[in-house]
């Protein structure tokens, strides 16, 4: 018991590691993950190295590919674009059941959350190009709170992994949270006046837009053809 004990430890050590260093941008999209490196690196058995590998691909950081192997998961019009489709409608439905269902526990720790975001660092002059660690830690915790009042496990479980899955093209905008017309923090600030004062419809509303403008943003990074289909709010595209 208590070997096992000690290997499930060592294996959420090497994947917090592995997924921080995935959305730090230290491990770029696409880099192979060949076991000797990621043994010696990270100093962990090929066995717990492995099993953070496959709770990276879970959570959509990480691909395993015939010929390539585990492999950072590649940035893609297309991927951006599915995810988009599933992210405005599974995380707006999650949000609004969160602002319908949440209590007043629910409530202290969205404002909470917003709180902390509003005061981390977002920028460093180390690395000018992308959200530091801990403004990304923030804003995911902000996100997170926000649909945490829904009490449909599965949706909000999707609706988290889906997010998760973002995350990675988040960290490779080199302009996100920057462009002169955007207010960023003023979405987020709506989004939590929306939430709190119990208007459901508008928060799933801001949720959608908010979505969709940062994939419109990200659609930069990606390498194939671009494929913005999905990538606007139903309320843009009748526009």
């Amino acid at each position: 018991m208590a070997k096992q004990g000690t290997a499930g430890t060592r294996t959420d050590e090497v994947h917090r590691r592995l997924r921080s260093d995935i959305l730090g941008g230290r491990l770029v999209p696409g880099a192979r993950l060949k076991f000797p490196e990621l043994c010696e690196s990270y100093s962990v058995s090929v066995g717990a190295a492995r099993e953070a590998l496959t709770r990276l691909m879970a959570e959509g950081l990480v691909k395993n590919q015939a010929h390539q192997g585990y492999i950072v998961t590649p940035l893609s019009h297309e991927d951006l674009a599915d995810l988009t489709r599933a992210r405005v409608e599974v995380e707006s439905l999650v949000l609004r059941l969160s602002v319908l269902e949440g209590d007043v526990q629910w409530e202290s720790r969205a404002v909470a959350a917003h709180h902390v975001l509003e005061r981390a660092v977002f920028l460093s002059d180390d690395d000018p190009g992308h959200p530091t660690d801990e403004w990304a830690a923030a804003h995911a915790a902000f996100h997170l709170a926000l649909i945490d009042g829904c009490t449909n496990r599965r949706l909000l479980s999707t609706a988290r992994n889906l997010r998760e899955e973002a995350e990675l093209y988040r960290q490779w905008s080199v302009s996100f949270g920057q462009e002169p017309d955007r207010d960023l923090a003023g979405e987020h600030r709506a989004l939590l006046e929306a939430a709190i004062g119990r208007q459901a419809e508008q928060a799933a509303q801001l949720i959608r837009d908010h979505i969709a403008h940062t994939a419109q943003l990200l659609i930069s990074v990606a390498t194939d053809e671009p494929n913005t289909n999905g990538l606007r709010s139903p309320a843009k595209q009748e526009k």
